[in-house]
């Protein structure tokens, strides 16, 4: 992505249409010219708790990602903003805002699961955003992560035990954040001050018990332990009167809780110091190229009623891009081949020396652009690719000398092809200087360069003798 890239606003990438989550491949494309490293954000919680300002406010934007002033959820869908990451230089920050979930409107929690099952999968960054403490509605509220290992597979053939094993999942998932607004609590524990990651940390702490409502309890905490081993916590006071809130994004700063402006820039200072760029297992980094990838390949997985499969995305990425490593190594081939090979070539052993070394550079640039290449397959394909051009190369290259032989034969021996027509020797001691000069132009023959691998006296022998028989 060219450092003055930006979109000028928020674009949906994954649409909600009745229900049915939809790819839209307009701005799907946009990621396909970023090709930095990507720092991807998404935020997910019930609607109307503001989670669309503060990604405006990463963005370092008031206005962007629509806030809506009504009870109704604003946001449909996934909405996605690009732009050069403000503190990592040569990183891009994909913003990703998420249809509120729990809309009494839709009625439909399977559609807000896997919303919640995107928002995971694509992020580097994830932010749950909610509403005043963390009690037990709050984690309630949360069950879609509880909801994860069924809607989610690690690899595409696990044995019976690996969907308990949350291990599989830790190393795609990403960085858990909670943002808690409206926050009155003090946050103290035991009447000593406590910092709020030690407040989400109590929070997440496990009851002592085998009972259903034990389990209940323990369920969401549990599984937000395992699967996000990096949490944090930010809280945030009211942003301003409530009769003001319908204009937040009109405010002016000034007009806004002191505490409420700081707590939202640590939030921004936080995000973008401290998030990482997207991988994939085995620490393969996501461009915006890679994140097309993964977005067409789960929500094509979700639509085709099967379960986002993290190992088929990676190999799914890893079958395009090596494809186009082979290519992009074919077409580097073509290229030098094209630049320094001028047939016919004096020797065989010239064309190969060019041919190892073009095939050299082209196994370079495939071992640059290919990832996750299993077994070599696409290495293979790209040496069965290069032995057929060097086949061709060296049928080529015989044809080229064998034409140019051919040509030049008979321009230097006509003239003595239409002295014999002509009876020039027919006389005595005229074969004595036919031999002679049949011997001089074959010396000028012998030394013209480059006639090729062709050039033997043997086929030389078998030229002359047929264009001599075709002149009489």
């Amino acid at each position: 992505m060219a450092s003055e890239f930006h979109m000028p606003a928020p674009e949906c990438l994954i649409e909600n249409i009745n229900g049915r989550l939809v790819v839209n491949p307009r701005t799907a494309q946009i990621l396909s010219a970023i090709r930095q490293p990507v720092v991807v954000v998404a935020i997910v919680g019930l609607y109307r708790t503001g989670k669309s300002y503060l990604m405006n406010k990463l963005a370092g934007k008031n206005k962007g990602f629509s806030l809506g002033s009504t009870v109704q959820s604003h946001t449909k869908g996934i909405w996605m903003w690009c732009m050069p990451h403000p503190k990592k230089p040569d990183h891009a920050l994909v913003l990703l805002d998420t249809e509120g979930l729990g809309d009494v409107e839709k009625g439909d929690n399977q559609n807000d699961s896997w919303i919640f099952a995107l928002a995971v999968l694509l992020s580097s960054t994830f932010v749950y955003n909610s509403i005043g403490t963390i009690n037990q509605q709050a984690m309630d509220q949360l069950h879609y992560v509880t909801e994860l290992t069924g809607r989610i597979r690690a690899k595409s053939s696990p044995d019976k035990h690996e969907v308990q094993d949350s291990a599989n999942f830790v190393g795609f998932f990403p960085d858990f954040v909670w943002t808690l607004r409206d926050f009155s609590l003090e946050l103290e524990a035991d009447g000593q001050p406590i910092t709020a990651d030690e407040y989400l940390e109590n929070s997440l702490k496990l009851k002592q018990g085998n009972d259903k409502k034990t389990k209940n309890f323990n369920e969401p905490r549990l599984c937000i332990r395992k699967f996000f081993p990096e949490k944090k916590c930010f809280i945030f006071d009211r942003p301003a009167h409530r009769k003001y809130l319908i204009h937040l994004e009109q405010l002016q700063e000034e007009d806004l809780n002191p505490e409420f402006r700081e707590q939202v820039a640590d939030f921004c200072f936080y995000i973008l110091s401290h998030s990482k760029a997207k991988t994939l297992s085995g620490g393969i980094t996501v461009n915006g190229p890679r994140l097309e990838s993964l977005v067409l390949t789960y929500v094509n997985a979700i639509s085709s009623g099967d379960l986002p499969c993290m190992e088929n995305a990676v190999l799914a990425l890893a079958e395009t891009e090596n494809l186009a490593a082979v290519q992009k190594a074919i077409a580097h081939y073509d290229q030098q081949m094209d630049q320094k090979l001028k047939l016919p070539t004096e020797t065989l052993q010239e064309l190969l020396d060019l041919h190892r070394a073009s095939e050299k550079e082209a196994i370079e640039v495939f071992m640059k652009n290919s990832f996750k290449d299993v077994d070599q397959v696409f290495q293979k394909k790209l040496g069965d690719k290069l032995e057929a051009k060097r086949h061709e190369f060296c049928r080529q290259n015989m044809k080229a000398s064998s034409d140019y032989c051919m040509a030049l034969i008979h321009d230097i021996f006509h003239p003595l092809y239409e002295d014999v027509k002509q009876g020039t020797f027919s006389k005595p001691g005229g074969y004595y200087l036919f031999t002679k000069k049949m011997n001089e132009l074959k010396d000028k023959y012998h030394q013209v360069p480059r006639k090729g691998v062709q050039m033997g006296r043997k086929g030389e022998n078998r030229r002359v003798k047929g264009l001599w028989i075709n002149s009489l």
